[in-house]
């Protein structure tokens, strides 16, 4: 009769042991995705910052801004999966295209920022590319791998450079629709060698219905456009449509 409470209370232990380390598997594969999704910032602050820092070497970043340890500063990093794409991340933490902080007064404009990295690409070809090939991408939530701002550098696809070229003449200052492919846009001009103070996270939330409250949900593309009464840029919005990253080409076709 005493061995039967033994056994119980030895198969107790050994419930309780397994629970520890189902818990304990369910808590590492946390980390490890959390980690995953907090790679870009961790490069950005944790090797590029503090490298620049004490050297004044961005390693593995190509570029730091000047005011790179401020909350203004920004990295360019070579994407990983090469070619012509690069990529500009905030050196403060700024989770995406949701996060106010890209709207709040005095915010940097990183698209202004990333647009006048874009020597980077000319650099990577070997040779200058045209203001109307360039274009720069931002995910929706859904299509991101990363939780820390970044904006996709390259060169637009083909096929979308056609399309963008064909209806440039209809583009105008208030967003209205156009088709890309088989998906829906919102797309409207923003004339200027330079984004300046126009920015598009502003654009998008300010001015376009429903947009402010569903931020997360869009995806952002700017490519250069040359227009008959000057250089300019198109900005495009979507929702419920891939990531803009799959519009560029990082083999850069379109600039030869």
């Amino acid at each position: 009769m005493t061995g039967a409470p033994a056994l119980n209370t030895r198969k107790q232990a050994l419930v309780a042991m397994l629970g520890l380390c189902v818990l304990a598997a369910v808590v590492t594969l946390w980390m490890v995705r959390s980690s995953g999704r907090d790679r870009l910032r961790q490069i950005v602050q944790e090797q590029c910052l503090a490298h620049w820092l004490k050297s004044k070497d961005p390693e593995p970043c190509v570029r730091l801004s000047g005011r790179a340890s401020t909350a203004a500063g920004y990295a360019v990093l070579a994407d990983r999966k090469g070619g012509v794409h690069f990529l500009l991340i905030p050196t403060a933490t700024v989770s995406g295209i949701e996060s106010p902080a890209l709207r709040a007064p005095g915010a940097l404009n990183y698209f202004a920022a990333a647009w006048e990295a874009t020597d980077v690409l000319s650099l990577r070809l070997g040779h200058a590319v045209p203001r109307e090939a360039v274009a720069l991408a931002v995910n929706h939530r859904r299509a991101r791998s990363q939780d820390q701002l970044h904006i996709h550098m390259s060169c637009l696809r083909p096929a979308v450079y056609e399309t963008l070229k064909g209806e440039s003449d209809r583009i105008g200052p208030s967003w209205s629709a156009l088709t890309i492919g088989s998906s829906e846009y919102q797309a409207m001009r923003v004339m200027g060698a330079e984004l300046g103070a126009a920015n598009p996270f502003e654009l998008l939330a300010d001015r376009l219905p429903d947009a402010r409250a569903n931020m997360a949900e869009y995806t952002l593309l700017v490519a250069g456009m040359d227009y008959k009464d000057g250089p300019g840029f198109v900005v495009l919005a979507g929702r419920a449509v891939p990531g803009a990253e799959l519009l560029l080409d990082s083999s850069c076709a379109v600039a030869g």
